[in-house]
């Protein structure tokens, strides 16, 4: 199993490289270049060597994972769908990536939800929760105790596409409804009849939300856990740095009752972060939630060979 020693090696190399940079443009440097000291050259010599040796490192431990991860992940999600959402700051690449990824663990692709910034947005709240209230297919009860915006959306998305032990999503015909009044009123997209039944979910977002944000990250934190405990399990997924702040992630770490929703992995745009996404849908199968990665309040940088968080 992946060792919490490569990533130490990822950040080491970071701080020492920062390190470096200081030193070279400090002012000693750059005023006193000339009469520096032989001692001090080659402290600068060490440190270049140093960042370089642990960039390889990390570099060779980054090819172990990519070499190694569909090994670890074949078929460890055969039998179960998979439904992608995306939040407006997703990555491409990485989106990709936990697609081709969900399709290599032998799991069905259910299709793929945009969150627009519209759904983000506060001004859009109150429209949002109206749209959410009009939408409810015939005979399902959204949890009453939901009532912000994030929270009722997702706990409608789940009703309209997500399979639970015990319980079943909505008609085909409700689940269209449903769908088409949220990409009507500019709040999701998605494909035309691309969009089916799932098991789990996997919400994707980037990297940390900036101080300008204000209540995004919550929005779709709430989104994420509340859509997930409609089906068998979700886990939310962010790049590094997306533990910081008022990110989703940070959100979701913060508020126990967030955190045993939907597990949380911290470094999507890394294998190992890949790699651990699939492990933590197969854990969420399980009945086991986690957060992953090495970003703050991850408890565990990978899913154990149990299942279970790893120590």
């Amino acid at each position: 199993m992946i060792s919490l020693r490569q990533h130490a090696i990822s950040l080491v190399a970071v701080f020492l490289a920062l390190a470096l940079g200081l030193f070279l443009g400090s002012g000693f440097v750059g005023d006193r270049v000339n009469s520096m000291t032989g001692t001090s050259r080659d402290r600068i010599g060490d440190l270049e060597n140093q960042r370089d040796d642990l960039n390889a490192k990390l570099n060779a431990a980054n090819s172990f994972d990519l070499a190694i991860g569909p090994r670890l992940i074949a078929n460890t999600l055969r039998g179960q769908s998979v439904l992608v959402v995306t939040a407006p700051n997703a990555a491409e690449a990485d989106v990709d990536a936990v697609k081709e990824n969900i399709s290599g663990a032998g799991a069905r692709f259910a299709g793929q939800i945009a969150l627009t910034e519209s759904l983000l947005s506060d001004q859009n709240a109150e429209q949002l929760r109206t749209i959410v209230d009009q939408t409810i297919p015939p005979g399902a009860i959204l949890r009453a105790e939901l009532t912000d915006s994030g929270s009722r959306a997702g706990d409608l998305l789940g009703t309209l596409v997500l399979s639970g032990k015990t319980t079943r999503p909505a008609s085909s015909a409700d689940r269209r409804t449903g769908l088409a009044a949220l990409r009507d009123g500019g709040f999701i997209d998605y494909a035309n009849n691309a969009v089916t039944p799932a098991d789990l979910m996997v919400v994707v977002t980037g990297d940390e939300f900036g101080p300008d944000s204000g209540a995004q990250g919550a929005v779709v934190a709430r989104l994420a856990a509340a859509a997930s405990v409609r089906g068998v399990g979700g886990v939310l997924v962010g790049r590094t740095g997306s533990a910081n702040g008022g990110s989703p992630i940070a959100v979701v770490r913060a508020d126990p009752s967030l955190t045993n929703a939907v597990s949380t992995v911290d470094n999507v745009d890394q294998p190992t972060g890949l790699i651990t996404t699939v492990l933590a849908l197969a854990a969420e199968g399980k009945g086991a939630t986690g957060s992953y990665g090495t970003g703050a309040g991850a408890t565990a940088v990978t899913v154990g060979a149990d299942g279970k968080p790893a120590a």
